[in-house]
């Protein structure tokens, strides 16, 4: 019999490693939030903060890891290079530690230092550059340069995650939904940030074949609602997007316009606005991607109940407003910015009063 390799016997270690963590981990809470009967209309809001490293990345980083795996692009002693806004480069630090890798992170200098902290404190490197267009060179250099590999989660996202189920994030919201008064959501909104989290939800619904509808919300200035608006994946916008972990200046390859049923554009500072709103709403403490799901989760809702539509909403809570407490949290920051979310929490507020949504 053929002795196994020493570097087959590092990967099957590997790997049953990352499924004793998986095996630890307790799904993420599915919380419903009060809103007035007299709506119809029940709102859940699936709290991804809960993982170890405190995002919805968590689940992407375990898939891309595995994925690097059992493709032989990582092996004992690789170094580990990912293009990142932050939360995806937290998880995949600690995954990196987990397995005893090393792991540089390619991030714009924009990125919240609360963030940058994380990627270290799981022995993570952090690289900067100026621009957003800037981190795919800059991670593949690296990457060339160490021998490593270049994880491109912007590439990778949708097809690292099996969209037929394997406990993914699609299928974790339908089973928890199972004993509520209505199971099937009228709507799952999300944002995009690689397009795997859309692709694997929009591509779950129809597999099953659910009658729910996906909406992705994007901040401004983000080449993703473009592309899909006018069906041209070649829109390069260029700009860094203000939201951290969504939004992006060119059309990833993981995005998949195919499977969303809507989009929605959201101003920056109503992205800020509903963050704040829903803390004083549920005491739930987000971070401004999880409020851009939420500016488009109300106007849905506002919208059935205009029609009389009775029905569910689901999204994701994205990770905690913990980790942009010097930016988000922070009013001279966002006068810095130009965010200015006063006139969004009017809305909010008025909406919340009447059930009508004004903008």
């Amino acid at each position: 019999m053929t002795a196994v390799p020493v570097s087959r016997s590092w990967t099957h270690a590997a790997i049953a490693t990352l499924q004793a963590e998986n095996n630890r981990s307790a799904d993420t809470h599915l919380y419903k939030i009060e809103l007035p009967e007299h709506w119809g209309v029940d709102l859940f809001v699936k709290d991804e903060s809960c993982h170890r490293t405190g995002s919805l990345k968590h689940r992407l980083a375990r898939s891309l890891f595995l994925f690097g795996l059992v493709n032989g692009w990582i092996n004992e002693g690789t170094t580990i290079v990912e293009a990142s806004s932050g939360s995806t480069a937290v998880s995949e630090a600690y995954f990196a530690q987990l397995l005893g890798l090393d792991f540089v992170a390619v991030m714009t200098a924009g990125t919240s230092p609360e963030k940058i902290a994380l990627i270290e404190q799981f022995g993570g490197r952090c690289h900067f550059v100026d621009h957003a267009d800037e981190v795919y060179a800059a991670a593949a250099s690296i990457a060339a340069e160490t021998n490593g590999h270049y994880m491109d989660q912007f590439t990778y996202a949708e097809r690292a995650t099996d969209w037929r189920g394997n406990n993914n994030i699609a299928e974790s919201i339908f089973n928890q939904l199972a004993h509520e008064r209505f199971p099937e959501p009228s709507w799952v909104v999300v944002g995009s940030g690689t397009g795997g989290t859309s692709a694997t939800i929009g591509r779950y619904i129809r597999y099953h074949g659910h009658s729910s509808r996906l909406m992705v919300v994007d901040p401004e200035g983000s080449a993703f609602y473009p592309a899909w608006k006018n069906q041209d994946l070649s829109v390069v916008t260029g700009n860094s997007s203000r939201i951290e972990g969504i939004g992006r200046p060119r059309v990833e390859p993981s995005f998949v316009p195919g499977v969303i049923d809507s989009m929605l554009e959201i101003p920056d500072a109503a992205s800020v606005a509903a963050m704040m709103h829903f803390k004083k709403l549920t005491g739930l403490h987000a971070g401004p991607s999880t409020g851009t799901n939420l500016w488009g989760v109300w106007q849905l809702i506002a919208q059935m109940v205009a029609a009389g539509e009775k029905g569910s909403i689901v999204t994701l809570m994205c990770d905690g407003g913990e980790r942009y407490v010097g930016s988000y949290n922070n009013p001279a920051w966002l006068d810095a910015k130009g965010l200015d979310p006063s006139p969004h929490l009017a809305s909010l507020d008025d909406f919340f009063a009447t059930g009508v949504w004004q903008g």
